[in-house]
């Protein structure tokens, strides 16, 4: 590797992106030579920008809103999770000089909640809300750690049904509308709906949880998301926020790009820290 090597995340809008600040902190941990900027491409250039920055020297490059799909078709080879989700958060250049692509969201979720937060997922129910993208990013790796069962509920039923038939073989899995909540409940719950960004919080019954209930938003902010505060009335065993699941997606792309693999609890500690003196 070069004494200073080139990293970037493209997206648009980009301003409030985290991942410069991540990728220096891991860098400074890890002894590692490299620069890392955030970078507002325009929606029509994505891909020519990609071609640019690699072929300019770049070493690596995250992907954020709007250009997740469009980098997994641009991408030459895809690892297995990158082409169950149909989107690409992470780019890089093979050894054979191919644009090869991956998708750390999923994996960067199961960690935050087994590694930092100690959460057991093997045997439990879960329930994912909302059908988009962040949803198709976690499921597989969320149905590899072998849940008791795996529901997805959305506005748009028949989306969610579309998803859980897609991965119905690896294990078992449901999807629909809302009314399948009634009268069920559920050990996980994942809000992967961006309702938290507008403060507007879907229609949950309050007997969902159960007294051993953990409740994850991948929305993260200086306050509680009113997901959250839902499930802290609603009496959740433990809620969190998403900012772990950004630093360690973060993570993974930085092992996949240095094979270092970088501590994550300090740069959490340290954004939420920020977050607060904000």
């Amino acid at each position: 590797m070069s004494s200073s090597d080139k990293y970037a995340v493209f997206g648009n809008p980009i301003k409030q992106s985290k991942s410069p600040l991540i990728h220096a902190a891991f860098a400074e941990q890890c002894g590692q030579a490299m620069q890392y900027r955030a970078v507002r491409v325009e929606l029509d250039a994505f891909e020519r920008s990609v071609r640019n920055f690699f072929e300019g020297g770049g070493a690596g490059l995250n992907v954020t809103v709007p250009f997740k799909q469009q980098a997994f078709a641009l991408a030459d080879e895809c690892s297995q999770r990158a082409r169950r989700a149909g989107a690409v958060n992470t780019l890089y250049l093979s050894d054979e000089g191919q644009l090869y692509g991956d998708n750390t969201d999923g994996v960067g979720l199961v960690r935050d909640m087994v590694a930092n937060l100690g959460w057991t997922l093997q045997g439990q129910r879960m329930l994912v809300l909302g059908a988009g993208g962040a949803v198709r990013g976690v499921l597989e790796p969320l149905l590899r750690e072998k849940p008791r069962s795996l529901t997805i509920v959305n506005r748009t039923a028949e989306k969610a049904r579309d998803l859980a038939a897609e991965f119905a073989e690896l294990g078992a899995i449901d999807g629909g509308g809302y009314e399948l909540l009634a009268d069920r409940q559920f050990d996980l719950v994942v809000n992967a709906t961006s309702a938290s960004l507008s403060g507007d919080m879907p229609e949950l019954p309050g007997s969902l949880l159960t007294a051993r209930s953990c409740c994850y938003d991948m929305v993260y902010g200086a306050e509680p998301t009113v997901f959250m505060r839902w499930a802290a009335l609603n009496t959740a065993w433990a809620v969190a926020d998403g900012l772990g699941m950004l630093v360690e997606q973060a993570a993974e792309s930085f092992y996949r790009w240095r094979r270092v693999r970088p501590a994550t609890g300090p740069v959490i500690n340290q954004l939420r820290q920020a977050l607060a003196a904000a």
